[in-house]
């Protein structure tokens, strides 16, 4: 048990210099505030000017916040005041209460409601969620659309079309026994070998220690609300990433219109789905200043 006990302790002093190397490479000054709510203590990490409008963004699974510094980089910050948060449970700083597992998209919700609560941010809220986090964020919508003045998914994941059988076969060595070379191998094929953030990269490969915590699934949300034709709710974009193998993405954007035919739906050429918050930075922020 000391063994097992000392591992764990160099495991998660690895794992948080990783975060805290690529954290550094965000560029001027980052917050790092850490917001309890009823499912355990979450890390967001926060810049921008403190009055500007708030831009909440979730990762997709086992990114972490991190992820986002390419936006910051790209000027994301310019304009808004950005949290970005590790999601409970998954790899990265936020810590799980020991009594009160997220189990549910109703704590899902219930535990964003308390983030947003904590972050007391000034005016209406953009959401922005990548993948994983893409779902999590257009349920939030579908069930919170007053809270939000705009909703961003970013090759959303699970919400207009399903995961392609022959991804999900290649990801599952990856997901059941997560090793550094099978996540490195994992992404270098999903992204075609695109060149992505050597510090983001190691941080990747040191999530592969980290306890594993079975990941809310569920239905896809219901989005017939947002597109009420009064144009109650939240404005919606919806970006896809051309090259993506986790669906198809010219059908997803296709549904994606129908499903919500007052939104912005583009399918952005040329970007593999785990790059895109790294490598189409500059797009998406160009399209969060439209």
């Amino acid at each position: 048990m000391a063994q097992a006990s000392e591992r764990d302790i160099r495991r998660t002093s690895s794992f948080r210099a990783a975060y805290e190397a690529a954290l550094g490479r965000w560029p001027g000054p980052v917050e790092s505030v850490d917001l309890p709510t009823p499912y355990g203590v979450t890390r967001v990490n926060r810049c921008g000017p403190a009055g500007a409008p708030p831009l909440v963004l979730l990762p997709g699974g086992g990114a972490t916040s991190t992820v986002w510094g390419a936006c910051v980089a790209a000027g994301a910050a310019r304009a808004h005041r950005v949290h970005a948060v590790d999601l409970v449970g998954d790899p990265g700083l936020s810590m799980p209460a020991s009594d009160r597992a997220i189990r549910s998209v109703g704590d899902l919700v219930g535990w964003l409601d308390a983030v947003l609560d904590g972050l007391g941010p000034h005016g209406p809220v953009t959401l922005a969620g990548h993948s994983y986090g893409a779902w999590i964020a257009a349920h939030y919508a579908a069930l919170r659309p007053a809270r939000l003045g705009r909703l961003v998914l970013l090759d959303p994941t699970q919400v207009f079309a399903g995961l392609r059988p022959g991804y999900v076969l290649r990801a599952l060595p990856m997901l059941t026994r997560p090793t550094p070379d099978r996540i490195r191998s994992f992404l270098a094929w999903e992204t075609r070998g695109a060149v992505l953030d050597p510090a983001w990269l190691r941080l990747q490969e040191e999530s592969a220690g980290f306890p594993a915590v079975r990941p809310v699934t569920g239905p896809r949300p219901d989005l017939a609300g947002l597109a009420h034709p009064s144009g109650a709710g939240p404005r919606v974009d919806v970006l896809f990433a051309g090259l993506a193998r986790c669906h198809d993405s010219g059908r997803a954007a296709r549904v994606a219109r129908e499903v919500l035919p007052g939104a912005c739906v583009d399918v952005l050429p040329g970007v593999a789905h785990h790059a895109l918050p790294l490598t189409a930075a500059e797009e998406i922020v160009r399209r969060l200043a439209r």
